[in-house]
C-alpha cells in the first residue's frame, strides 16, 4: 500500500504491522548534553539522524519536532528537511509536529509547506492548532485529502493552560474540546479503516468512563474524563496522537482509561524515554522494542 492509498488506510497498515509506536525526535538542549553533544545544528543532526537510522525500519511513526530544528535558522531547518526524509525512506510514517493554524491564505502556505509532496517539509501528517476555529484549517484539510497525508488537530493537551479554553462549555452544553472532536468525526464518517484527520489527546488528561458528568451531558463507553467533564471518542473513527508518554508521565495502562474502545486507534509517542537510551543504536532500539511492546500488550493489539 503505497503513497497513492490516504493516510489513515496507510496508518492502519502500519498500526497492524509495526505496532502502535510514536518515537518523537526532540534535539532539545538538554538531550543534546545528555549524549555528550554540542547543543549546536551539528550536534542536533547527530542526535536525529542518530535516532532515525536506529528506529526507523523499526517504529510504525516518527515525530519530529518542528521547533527544536527552527531553534538554529535556516541550518535547523535543512537538518529537518532532511529527518523527514531519512525517516520516511527507512519505512516510517512521519508526523511533523509542527502545530500549525492561521487562516485565508496563510493556512493555505501552512498546508503547502507541510502536505504538498514538492515541499521538503512535507511528511505523511502534519500536527495543527484549531483555536482559529476548525474550519480555518480546511485548507490544510483538503491538502491533506488532495495527496493523501493526515493533519493531527489538537484537543485535549495536557498543559494547565489548555484547561480554560479546551474544556470552556459552549450553549449546547459540550466543551471546545468536544465539539472539535465532532467536527474531525464527522469529517471521517463512512471512512474505512478509518479517516485521515485526527485529533491530539495528552497521555495524562484523565480517564475514561461510561457514564453522565456531573452536569448531566451523556456521554458512552468510550470517553475522556477530564475533571469533572466527560468527552467522547467513540464516534471518531481517525487516528489519536497520544503525546506524553513516558519521561513526561504517561505510563501504556493509561491509555484503555483515557480514550476507552477508541484506543484501538491510539498511536503513543515516546519522546524523551526513547532518546535517553541513545546515542547507542541498540539501546535506541531496545527501548523503543519495549515501549511498543508495552503498549500493544494494554492495547490488545
Amino acid at each position: 500500500m503505497g503513497i497513492d492509498a490516504p493516510f489513515g488506510a496507510r496508518a492502519a497498515k502500519a498500526l497492524a504491522k509495526r505496532g502502535p509506536l510514536c518515537v518523537g525526535i526532540d534535539p532539545h538542549s538538554q538531550l543534546l548534553r545528555a549524549w555528550g553533544l554540542d547543543d549546536t545544528v551539528a550536534g542536533a543532526e547527530r542526535f536525529a539522524m542518530t535516532m532515525v537510522e536506529a528506529l526507523a525500519g523499526q517504529v510504525a511513526f516518527i515525530k519530529p519536532q518542528s521547533a527544536f530544528f527552527e531553534r538554529f535558522g535556516s541550518a535547523g531547518i535543512a537538518l529537518l528537511e532532511r529527518v523527514i526524509a531519512a525517516a520516511r525512506h527507512g519505512g516510517s510514517l512521519v508526523i511533523v509536529d509542527a502545530k500549525r493554524g492561521d487562516i485565508g491564505s496563510t493556512a493555505y502556505a501552512y498546508a503547502q509547506a507541510y502536505l504538498d509532496p514538492s515541499s521538503p517539509l512535507a511528511g505523511d501528517a502534519v500536527t495543527a492548532s484549531p483555536f482559529l476555529g476548525v474550519g480555518s484549517l480546511r485548507p490544510m484539510f483538503d491538502m491533506a485529502a488532495a495527496h493523501h497525508r493526515g493533519v493531527f488537530v489538537l484537543a485535549l493537551t495536557s498543559n494547565p493552560e489548555g484547561v480554560q479554553v479546551q474544556r470552556a462549555r459552549r450553549k449546547d452544553g459540550r466543551t471546545v474540546a468536544q465539539s472539535i472532536i465532532d467536527e474531525i468525526g464527522d469529517a471521517n464518517a463512512d471512512t474505512e479503516p478509518m479517516g485521515s484527520l485526527g485529533v491530539v489527546v495528552g497521555a495524562t488528561v484523565g480517564a475514561a468512563r461510561g457514564e453522565q458528568d456531573s452536569r448531566g451531558y451523556g456521554v458512552t463507553h468510550s470517553a475522556v474524563q477530564t475533571g469533572e467533564t466527560a468527552h467522547d471518542l467513540s464516534a471518531l473513527n481517525g487516528p489519536i496522537l497520544v503525546p506524553g508518554m513516558g519521561t513526561q508521565g504517561g505510563k501504556p495502562e493509561d491509555l484503555r482509561r483515557v480514550l476507552g474502545t477508541a484506543a484501538s486507534q491510539a498511536i503513543p509517542s515516546y519522546s524523551r524515554e526513547i532518546a535517553r537510551h541513545g546515542p547507542s543504536a541498540p539501546g535506541l532500539r531496545q527501548a523503543a522494542s519495549q515501549a511498543g511492546d508495552q503498549c500493544r500488550q494494554q492495547l490488545g493489539r
